[in-house]
């Protein structure tokens, strides 16, 4: 297996700037990776290798103010816009019908593009996603803490100061590691890490869009929850693969999801919140099957 297969780039147009995409050839449906934040499409550089190594189409991207792509002065972000980067680098890359693969916050994005665009989806992997308000999930503190609005004077003034900001990063990615086998926590300080810092250290940074996307994360659950009606309606087939050491999003927003679904199966993976990291070959073997 090739651990570096080749891949295309592209920059595809949107109002406020450029998305930057890879696109890795092979046999459609492409398998569209998205990612949550505070991370970017890096999450998925050790699942692509067995994806194409299968020979199957591979396409992901940073949503824009993340990653490569554009970070422009002033830029407003938004749940809306991510779907609407979604939906532009599948018309932009003519991939027809795919299968969008959510993780995280992309949750929204890849849900609600099947519901929008059942024609154009093929069928849905769910990797440890949020979308709905849902009975058993915690999610992480970093989180409620930019996503709470009574808190806004205290998470912008936070924000401002690297020293403090860092800390609560630090913070954070010490309560996910808690849970995870030995083997899953050298990964994530080796690789996964520096890809979050990465984010917010490079200028432009991902400050601004990280900011903006938590701000809006309580009320996008709240519209979302009012669409379980139609998800509840869709007739395509989903896989949800769980890491089930994920102390925040557990596996019971793993059967949560099923519960809305009419075509769904669950598999739990002895891993954590990025199942896609800590065992890349046992989530592609799921997504491949």
């Amino acid at each position: 297996m090739n651990a570096k297969p080749t891949f295309t780039e592209h920059l595809v147009p949107r109002e406020q700037g450029k998305v930057y995409a890879r696109d890795y050839a092979g046999t459609d449906p492409a398998f569209v990776l998205m990612h949550g934040f505070p991370d970017n499409l890096h999450i998925y550089d050790d699942l692509i290798p067995h994806l194409v190594a299968a020979g199957r189409r591979v396409v992901t991207f940073d949503f824009q103010g993340f990653g490569r792509s554009d970070k422009p002065d002033g830029a407003t972000y938004s749940f809306k816009q991510q779907l609407g980067d979604l939906e532009a680098v599948v018309d932009h890359l003519g991939l027809g019908k795919i299968v969008p693969v959510m993780h995280d916050a992309s949750g929204a994005a890849g849900m609600n593009f099947a519901i929008d665009h059942p024609e154009s989806t093929e069928s849905l992997v769910i990797l440890n996603a949020a979308f709905a308000h849902s009975p058993t999930v915690k999610w992480p503190e970093l989180i409620e803490l930019f996503a709470t609005a009574n808190l806004k004077a205290l998470s912008s003034a936070i924000i401002q100061s690297p020293e403090q900001f860092g800390w609560i990063v630090n913070f954070q990615r010490e309560s996910f590691k808690k849970s995870l086998a030995d083997k899953h926590k050298a990964r994530y300080d080796e690789f996964l890490g520096p890809v979050i810092d990465g984010n917010f250290r490079n200028t432009p940074g991902a400050g601004p869009a990280f900011v903006q996307m938590t701000a809006q994360f309580f009320e996008e659950l709240t519209r979302n929850t009012a669409r379980l009606p139609m998800m509840e309606a869709l007739d395509t087939p989903a896989k949800i693969i769980w890491g089930e050491n994920d102390p925040y999003i557990n596996a019971g927003g793993a059967n949560d999801f099923q519960s809305h679904l009419k075509h769904a199966s669950l598999r739990l993976i002895p891993a954590g919140h990025w199942l896609q990291i800590d065992e890349p070959a046992l989530v592609a073997k799921e997504m491949l099957s």
